[in-house]
């Protein structure tokens, strides 16, 4: 069963592209797409290979800047800004391959993630040794249940776990919004429900999660429609159909084109 969008969703969207283009030479990579995320809500972004998933992806994370449309975050119109200075907005993220800092013990990584945020540098200087993110990392750190490995190198662990720890980070923060790439990719099946499980934790968890809300690009078809309150499906740089995940399930275009019949 997919979540259920919860009424703190109401309000102005927090994330809202229009009518966002991104060519390479003669190639169309995105055409057109426009969608909302609204508060709180976990949107997913399907397609198959090639259709502009990545590129759409890395163009509302300031990696890549679209030739045309318009990318805006509550309400602010971040078209042009960079990586940092959307993180500093209260956007976090996670990649396709895992980002962890492999000679760094697990809780240190999470501290890590989070000292952009820790006002300016002369006041972390006299911050604790910390910066007064260690309660915030042992709270995740337990979310996650990965407390019997806290104090091990990140390196040390299983992919699994790293996989969790990278998830981790992004949220350290405290995220309005977190993208999300293949959160599942590489991961042991008998991970994929602990993982849907934790996101949804989040969502709803003001104290760690501050209600987030969750764009997630993903292969796997049952987390999607476990996961999210609605989905996106791209084909060929367009956006086919938006809708709940029985929406989706049920509209014979994107069974066809995309999920099978």
């Amino acid at each position: 069963m997919s979540a259920q969008l919860s009424e703190h969703a109401a309000g102005a969207p927090v994330l809202k592209v229009t009518g966002l283009k991104k060519a390479y030479g003669a190639i169309q990579a995105v055409g057109g797409v426009s969608f909302e995320v609204r508060p709180g809500e976990i949107f997913g972004v399907i397609g198959p290979n090639g259709s502009g998933k990545t590129t759409l992806f890395n163009s509302m994370l300031g990696q890549i800047t679209p030739d045309a449309g318009k990318i805006e975050l509550n309400g602010e119109d971040v078209t042009q800004l960079g990586p940092l200075q959307l993180n500093q907005r209260g956007v976090g993220r996670t990649f396709q391959t895992l980002q962890v800092f492999g000679k760094m013990t697990v809780r240190d990584n999470l501290i890590v993630a989070a000292q952009e945020h820790q006002g300016t540098m002369f006041s972390r200087m006299f911050a604790p040794g910390d910066s007064g993110l260690g309660a915030r990392a042992d709270a995740l750190i337990d979310q996650f249940r990965i407390r019997h490995v806290a104090d091990k190198k990140a390196g040390e662990l299983s992919y699994g776990q790293q996989k969790l720890v990278d998830i981790a980070m992004a949220f350290m923060s405290q995220p309005a919004l977190v993208l999300l790439d293949e959160p599942c990719a590489g991961v042991n099946p008998s991970l994929v429900g602990g993982i849907s499980t934790l996101l949804k934790q989040l969502n709803q968890n003001p104290q760690l999660g501050k209600h987030s809300s969750f764009v997630v690009i993903e292969h796997n078809m049952d987390f999607v429609m476990d996961l999210c309150h609605r989905i996106m499906v791209m084909v060929e740089g367009t956006v086919m159909a938006i809708g709940t995940p029985a929406e989706i399930r049920a509209n014979k275009q994107v069974l066809d084109a995309y999920l099978g019949s």
